[in-house]
């Protein structure tokens, strides 16, 4: 077999089920002069996720030789699952010197998984050369071994820019309790301005609420005890029955029991999950303006 034109380096690891396939490869390798480091056996979330931080690191860098990537585990899935969520990697398991062709060709494969179960040192061997010689955008039985049109060609050279941003642009949003008002809308309050609401569950009760900043809840009362988590803002709760004061913020967490009278001050735009276990009612101990000279009167006294 002829060496690639371009110095190499290959980085090799496996779990149990690879090792005998693996070591079989490194020996090949080596004896065509091919530099390769033997990260040895572990699980094949391990090796897979080591393979691709190793081969992952080297494309931020002008590292030569170019460093590519061998793994194998019972299958070549496993590995090659963990190694491509390491950015700049492109992990491809291959069965077949035609598969090794087509992830060179179309993918610009530099990582390569095998199945230690399944695939013969024999066969592991053709394809692993079959890989090492093919270039990017090669002829390929993918397209009856033709060479690929010009904007096939243009297509393939965009996409090694565009692969790795994938994921990137749109933070996935986690939160299970987040994605439950994600794309709804929150209807206003009445009784209290700058508030709005959306129930998302009953029975027991839960749902979002936003107060806009500076906006105030005079003393109330709820026939239930309410739970409630902030997920932005920052806002302040006087529990006036039991004389304390809360200060919270994002990730804050405060349960009033039932019947307990509690004042609200929104400092920011705030946003927050509630909790409760009955039907919503709400009745009120003050007027607004009795609220705000409270609160005024509450934060003169700390300046």
């Amino acid at each position: 077999m002829a060496k690639p034109n371009n110095p190499i380096k290959i980085i090799a690891g496996a779990d149990d089920f690879g090792t005998p396939l693996k070591d079989a490869l490194i020996s090949h390798l080596r004896s065509l002069n091919i530099e390769t480091e033997d990260l040895g056996t572990s699980s094949y979330y391990s090796a897979g996720a080591e393979v691709g931080r190793r081969v992952s690191q080297s494309k931020s860098s002008s590292s030569s030789p170019e460093i590519r990537g061998i793994v194998v585990c019972g299958t070549g899935a496993g590995v090659s699952i963990f190694a491509n969520k390491f950015p700049g990697v492109f992990a491809t398991t291959c069965l077949t010197p035609s598969d090794a062709i087509n992830a060179r060709s179309i993918n610009n494969s530099n990582v390569i998984a095998f199945s230690g179960k399944y695939t013969s040192s024999e066969t592991a061997i053709e394809i692993v050369n079959t890989w090492l010689k093919t270039p990017f955008k090669a002829a390929c039985p993918a397209n009856d071994n033709k060479p690929w049109p010009e904007e096939i060609e243009n297509f393939l050279d965009k996409s090694l820019i565009e692969m790795p941003e994938i994921g990137k642009r749109e933070p996935v949003d986690t939160c299970a309790v987040c994605c439950l008002v994600k794309n709804r809308e929150l209807n206003p309050i009445d009784l209290i301005p700058g508030g709005s609401m959306k129930i998302v569950r009953e029975t027991p009760t839960s749902a979002f609420v936003r107060f806009k900043a500076g906006s105030v809840e005079p003393a109330h009362h709820h026939t239930f005890g309410h739970d409630l988590v902030v997920l932005e803002g920052k806002k302040s709760v006087w529990n006036l029955t039991k004389e304390e004061r809360y200060d919270l913020t994002v990730g804050d967490y405060l349960f009033t029991p039932a019947g307990d009278v509690h004042r609200v001050k929104y400092h920011e735009d705030t946003e927050f999950f509630i909790k409760w276990d009955g039907h919503w009612d709400m009745f009120f101990d003050e007027d607004h303006e009795t609220a705000k000279i409270e609160i005024d009167k509450e934060f003169g006294i700390a300046k």
